[in-house]
């Protein structure tokens, strides 16, 4: 989907955590493996979120101090880019 976002955790847990917290925020996201091209070390899980909520869900994990790797923009050519924080 264009427009979506992700950002990219660690661990399952660490990105389970996040979900929770932006659910409870209000921010719907998918938990979903990270892409293999984007995975640093092995697998890791990221939350796919619509680009409209990409930057309030850095800051409530900022907030909440949940661990997260980067933030990453799907393009409409379906191309995906990484975002500086």
């Amino acid at each position: 989907m264009k427009n979506d976002w992700l950002i990219t955790f660690r661990s399952v847990t660490f990105a389970q955590r996040g979900d929770r917290a932006l659910r409870g925020a209000g921010v719907e996201g998918i938990l979903q493996r990270t892409p293999k091209q984007l995975a640093e070390r092995g697998c890791g899980y990221c939350l796919r979120i619509r680009g409209r909520d990409a930057m309030p869900a850095v800051a409530l994990l900022r907030e909440r101090a949940i661990p997260f790797g980067k933030l990453y923009a799907l393009t409409a050519d379906g191309r995906v880019e990484e975002r500086a924080l």
